[in-house]
């Protein structure tokens, strides 16, 4: 029975289908992005692309194996509305930012394109491995209806895997859900994929059960995440729960961080950046704050 009193948010759910060789992630997300979106005054249009993109990264970032891994989503468009897009996640941690044209967003209509948002524009995804030190990424041109669909073809393009991403956002925002489904023969990786049989009907069977799940399930919080695993597959013989990732604002921003990074440029030219009151400002723009940062040994500028 669903606890009504407790709302299932800010959480990612790994699953697998041994006899379909297939495996899932679910993911929520609300007060985080209640708490990213606030730091920002953005528009509605560029509030509803950031949550697409944060949810986004939330369901493909926690399918890292490397809890210290990292997964960038960034995006490059060329007189695009949207001038830069970046969000990232590490270790469940979630964050993200969008530059945009004031101007050229206000002669768009209120719920624009992804072309009139990125014009001619590509999504790269970008997968650092803090344990072996490998990084890898891929990039695919924003040419679909959705950042969604753009992801999809990352991994079918590139990466030659069978996939489905299935994002939902709730009317009003701020509460968004996301199924992401690969096809891995014999269930693991590293063997070889199915870029020849993308048919294969084992896969045509989860596909078509995932298609089904709609966008207000996604974003309901009050179906927690197994419920939404149990409709899709409760027929199979085995569904096997990997256990969950919760989710939190993931800004990585202070002034000891700072601090350490300036401390790399010498003494005068810290002084030439400082203000005078002898402060180095630096504006990070994921949080949308300004921090002071001390020039070592310095009370003001000489």
């Amino acid at each position: 029975m669903t606890d009504q009193q407790t709302p299932d948010l800010d959480r990612a759910l790994g699953f697998t289908i041994p006899g379909r060789h297939a495996r899932g992630r679910l993911v929520r997300v609300g007060p985080v992005l209640e708490d990213i979106l606030s730091a920002h005054a953005y528009p509605p249009a560029i509030e509803a692309l950031l949550t697409e993109a944060l949810t986004l990264t939330a369901l493909i970032g926690s399918t890292l194996k490397d809890p210290s891994g990292q997964l960038t989503l960034q995006t490059q468009t060329e007189a695009g509305v949207v001038t830069l897009m970046v969000c990232d996640y590490r270790g469940g941690e979630l964050r993200g930012y969008i530059q945009f044209d004031a101007d050229k967003l206000a002669e768009l209509p209120e719920e624009p394109t992804l072309f009139a948002l990125f014009g001619t524009g590509y999504l790269a995804i970008t997968f650092d491995l803090a344990s072996s030190g490998e990084r890898y990424q891929g990039i695919v041109p924003l040419d679909g209806e959705t950042l969604a669909e753009a992801a999809q073809n990352y991994f079918i393009r590139s990466e030659q895997i069978p996939t489905l991403i299935r994002l939902g956002i709730a009317k009003g925002g701020r509460v968004a859900g996301g199924l992401f489904l690969q096809h891995l023969p014999e269930g693991e990786d590293g063997r070889e994929r199915l870029h020849v049989r993308m048919d294969h009907p084992e896969w045509e069977h989860v596909a078509i059960l995932g298609g089904t799940m709609g966008a207000d399930e996604l974003a309901d919080p009050a179906l927690p995440l197994e419920t939404l695993v149990w409709r899709l597959f409760n027929e199979e013989d085995e569904v096997r729960v990997q256990g969950e990732t919760r989710l939190v604002r993931g800004c990585r921003c202070t002034i000891a961080h700072f601090a350490q990074v300036l401390a790399q440029f010498p003494l005068e030219d810290r002084r030439e950046m400082a203000d005078g009151d002898g402060f180095i400002r630096v504006d990070c723009a994921f949080c949308a704050k300004v921090f002071p940062v001390p020039v070592e040994g310095e009370n003001a500028v000489s």
